[in-house]
């Protein structure tokens, strides 16, 4: 039972993030937050477009995500309760981005519907782009709660 708690109020760090929940989920949280992003600056662009947001979105939390994932990879939270508390607080945050993103994202793309068949491609790549969006949505509000259990645990 020590063993448990002491391993579930531990903060990660070198290889072990690869291998404990919540930060396995930072792989996952990468790749399908790069790909909103490449899909998303790979579609047509109308001028009242709000896609500008989900850009903003995917960029920041793809590199935000990858520097926190390079701090807990290093070491460099030194097992504080203060980074369980800013771990928290980041997915917090993207959590509610990402939905806000992924709800815009998925507006323009039922308003966007294309009527003329050169735009067909970029639909599906709209809709492609918001089924990642969700599902990176998913991600971060998964790891975002298990954070928030490591935190409480602290």
């Amino acid at each position: 039972m020590a063993a448990a708690t002491q391993q579930m109020s531990s903060l990660p760090s070198g290889l072990r993030i690869c291998s404990t929940v919540p930060d396995i989920l930072y792989l996952p949280e990468l790749v399908f937050g790069g790909l909103v992003w490449i899909l998303v600056a790979s579609t047509h662009v109308t001028t009242p477009n709000p896609q500008g947001w989900v850009m903003f979105v995917s960029v920041f939390c793809f590199v935000m995500t990858f520097i926190w994932l390079g701090i807990f990879a290093s070491g460099g939270h030194k097992n504080s309760s203060a980074w369980a508390t800013a771990d928290f607080i980041y997915h917090l945050i993207a959590v509610v981005f990402y939905l806000s993103a992924s709800v815009m994202l998925a507006y323009v793309t039922i308003i966007l519907a294309p009527v003329p068949a050169p735009y067909n491609q970029y639909y599906k790549i709209d809709i492609a782009a918001v089924v990642f969006s969700y599902v990176t949505t998913l991600l971060y509000f998964i790891h975002c709660i298990l954070s928030a259990v490591r935190w409480k645990s602290f």
